[in-house]
């Protein structure tokens, strides 16, 4: 447990100290995929969603959940966020829904939980829009497509499968 971040020299969770660091500018973008059964994928199609547009309350939802990522995640630090967009977008092709949550911030930690969050919280919302109509909706695929700033520098999903 010595090398473990989280955690005290005595085994205890511990908020990692990031008092000394200096700020930089942070970027992250995660997405998340709900695949459609063939009713909801129709009344999306026709507006037919009874509570009204579950893709705007989706987006609602998913910058409300990036911001309360620190209730939500142990240790998780609290930092203030420059933006957080959110967008869901009908994929035809595939009978789903995709959502992106991007997050910004210039701070001493990062915003990839932020971002996650944001895209995990917007797909549940939207899962509650339309479970009326039927509850097999799949939410499945969440991760981080890329970040920036911080010691790390930038990564990108596609760069780990040597794709960019």
């Amino acid at each position: 447990m010595a090398d473990w971040s989280h955690f005290d020299a005595s085994g205890r969770p511990a908020m990692v100290d990031v008092g000394q660091k200096a700020p930089t500018q942070r970027r992250a973008v995660a997405e998340v995929w709900i695949d459609l059964p063939d009713a909801i994928y129709r009344a999306l199609g026709e507006g037919g969603i009874a509570k009204g547009d579950p893709g705007a309350v989706a987006e609602i939802a998913g910058i409300m959940g990036a911001k309360r990522t620190p209730d939500l995640i142990p240790l998780c630090h609290n930092i203030r966020l420059d933006s957080v967009g959110v967008k869901c977008e009908l994929d035809c092709g595939r009978k789903a829904v995709r959502i992106e949550c991007a997050a910004a911030a210039m701070d001493v930690t990062g915003v990839e939980m932020e971002a996650l969050t944001g895209a995990a919280v917007a797909a549940l919302a939207f899962y509650d829009m339309c479970k009326a109509l039927d509850k097999g909706m799949i939410i499945s695929g969440l991760r981080l497509l890329e970040k920036s700033g911080g010691k790390s520098g930038t990564w990108r999903a596609d760069a780990e499968k040597g794709e960019i």
